[in-house]
């Protein structure tokens, strides 16, 4: 049966509205104004690029995290009969308002308690911070299932699972085979990736992303997070869920099933692909991107990663099948570990090494609470310091 497109407008939030994930999703919204009106839209510090967007897509309400900007976004918005709001509260508070789909777009741990605020509403969430269910995985999943939310993946592996999961049957699913680029370093000796730049690791081959995602996938450990996050999405076990090299990013990911049929979904590596599929779900919009032509492309390519070159991904599969806190102890560390990578006060390779670290070090527990997971996120992140500046102390001797 087709879907019959409702009468009334999609009312959308947007977590994370200026970052790479948000601006996206806003030209797609503002491509559409008939199928979507925005209710909130949130960002960290750029008050010119929210409050330029707020007004070009009517938002109800624009929320700056950074209280510092408060009176910046109030001036910028005078007129325009868009409420203005600062500070960590009102970015909770953004992701409790009334909406049909919020997407969470805010990178990493900052974003699951709005994330949480929306799902606690019983919001359909467009979900493109892994870190969420990376970091707070159980206590994520049941909150959909007692307030009764839906999470609709929007990293494009993830999304493309989605789209040929066959949910009826997956009993029937023999695994997951999710793609990965290589990122810019998948040639690169090991050698020559300890005097890896932060510059060169941004520098994604295929994709246009933030500088911390872009670290994440020079150093796979994207690809070890979306194991995580797709243990949570799908109901499959952590020995179904495989990583294979495809450095074209045409086949974003496959479902195969024990009859041997393998299902991938396809496309050009632009974001606004699953993006869009997350906003009109269970429908179908117009997106701009480039239309897969398969003669011109003539070829797919696959290997194996190197877990010798790509450590992180050992070191992600080894918190997947410890579970309980491990995962949350992965996250924070890595987190700080690129930051402190892209700030020049680590190596490129010291990024999987303190990730490492930090999980032997670290009793993990099992987190059943929020709180639970903000205590160990927030020992995961001390841990990974000490380790920074012991290694820093040792380099200045």
């Amino acid at each position: 049966m087709a879907v019959t497109q409702a009468s009334a407008p999609r009312r959308i939030t947007v977590l994370g509205a200026t970052g790479s994930v948000g601006r996206n999703a806003l030209d797609l919204i503002a491509r559409a104004p008939e199928r979507f009106a925005v209710e909130a839209l949130v960002a960290g510090r750029d008050v010119a690029a929210l409050a330029a967007a707020a007004r070009r897509v009517r938002a109800a309400v624009a929320v700056v995290a950074d209280p510092a900007g408060h009176a910046e976004l109030t001036a910028a918005l005078a007129g325009s009969g868009i409420e203005a709001a600062s500070g960590p509260a009102a970015v909770v508070e953004a992701g409790a308002r009334p909406a049909d789909l919020v997407v969470s777009a805010i990178v990493g741990f900052a974003g699951l308690e709005p994330t949480l605020a929306a799902i606690e509403r019983g919001t359909a969430i467009a979900l493109a911070n892994k870190e969420c269910l990376v970091a707070a995985g159980t206590v994520m999943t049941d909150a959909v299932r007692r307030h009764g939310a839906r999470l609709i993946p929007v990293d494009s592996e993830h999304s493309a699972i989605f789209q040929v999961f066959e949910t009826e049957r997956a009993s029937r699913v023999e695994k997951l085979i999710l793609t990965a680029s290589g990122g810019p370093f998948r040639t690169w000796t090991s050698e020559r990736m300890a005097a890896a730049t932060p510059a060169q690791a941004i520098a994604h081959p295929n994709w246009s992303m933030g500088a911390k995602i872009s670290v994440d996938s020079a150093t796979m450990m994207n690809k070890g997070l979306e194991m995580i996050e797709a243990l949570h999405l799908f109901p499959v076990t952590p020995d179904q869920i495989e990583v294979v090299v495809h450095p074209q990013s045409v086949i974003q990911s496959l479902v195969a099933y024990v009859d041997g049929s393998v299902l991938a979904q396809l496309g050009a590596p632009d974001m606004r692909t699953p993006i869009a599929v997350a906003l009109a779900w269970p429908d179908r919009m117009a997106a701009p991107v480039a239309r897969l032509d398969l003669v011109k492309l003539a070829r797919l390519d696959f290997e194996a990663p190197d877990p010798k070159r790509f450590p992180s991904l050992a070191v992600a599969r080894e918190a997947l099948r410890a579970g309980g806190g491990a995962p949350t102890l992965l996250n924070a560390a890595n987190e700080v570990a690129v930051a402190a990578f892209l700030a020049g006060r680590i190596g490129f390779l010291d990024i999987a090494s303190i990730a490492a670290r930090t999980l032997e070090t670290v009793p993990a527990g099992r987190p059943a609470t929020l709180d639970d997971v903000r205590a160990l996120d927030a020992e995961g992140r001390r841990r990974a310091e000490e380790l920074i500046a012991k290694g820093a102390s040792r380099r200045a001797g």
